[in-house]
């Protein structure tokens, strides 16, 4: 459902998706954070935030556009997410503090990402959450923000153009650090292989260019992504 969230400057839009106990068993249960990608809070990433209920988390997806907007936001957004600092990641811990705060919530959250969130999610490794789970996030520049993170499970697709080798990457340094870990590479995907994207005429030349939906290695992803945040946050 639709739902607002109190931040430092006042609030900021979110959807919310609560668990079903005759579906999900008896709470409390744990939360999930869900970073939307640069599209926006689109319906893939509402449809994504309900299945994680559906899964048995408490999952809250914030707005990071909420303050004017795709156009007017981006570029901020972006700019916060490169630097791993500033306001859309003060949004994200008070998403993380809203979830934890819930009474049907075991006070246990971790953070998922798509793309643009993937980065986020990986840099917020290093913060308060309990789990993350990048989906072809950007790696962190300054990879010290890793230091003392957060379990992690990664996924990546092996013809994404935007992030090769960011896999064997973030599996050297997560290795090197003794951070519980899961990061795969799906030779066949392309970047956003998890998110259905809403780009109607443009899917085939999303497609050429490295962009798509994949089926096969979108499921996978999720068996791994559910069972490491149960491992980790029940």
């Amino acid at each position: 459902m639709e739902t607002t969230i109190d931040v430092a400057d006042g609030t900021i839009d979110g959807y919310l998706a609560e668990p079903q106990p005759d579906v999900a068993g008896p709470g409390p249960w744990p939360g999930v954070v869900v970073v939307h990608d640069v599209f926006g809070l689109t319906r893939d990433t509402r449809l994504i935030t309900e299945r994680f209920a559906t899964a048995g988390f408490v999952a809250l997806a914030p707005d990071l556009y909420s303050r004017g907007g795709l156009v007017r936001c981006v570029r901020s957004v972006f700019r916060a997410m490169l630097a791993g600092e500033g306001r859309a990641f003060d949004d994200l811990e008070a998403t993380r503090r809203t979830l934890a705060d819930r009474e049907d919530c075991n006070d246990r959250v971790g953070i998922v990402g798509f793309c643009l969130g993937g980065g986020f999610a990986l840099v917020a490794a290093g913060g308060e959450f309990d789990a993350s789970a990048p989906y072809y996030g950007q790696l962190p520049e300054d990879g010290s923000v890793l230091d003392g993170a957060c379990p992690v499970v990664a996924s990546f697709g092996g013809k994404d153009p935007t992030l090769k080798g960011a896999a064997d990457e973030l599996e050297t340094a997560l290795t090197a650090r003794g951070i519980p870990h899961d990061v795969k590479e799906y030779p066949q995907a392309r970047h956003s292989f998890a998110n259905q994207l809403p780009l109607g005429p443009f899917n085939l030349v999303a497609r050429i260019s490295g962009f798509g939906y994949d089926h096969e290695a979108s499921e996978d992803s999720w068996r791994r992504v559910l069972a490491f945040f149960s491992k980790q946050l029940r």
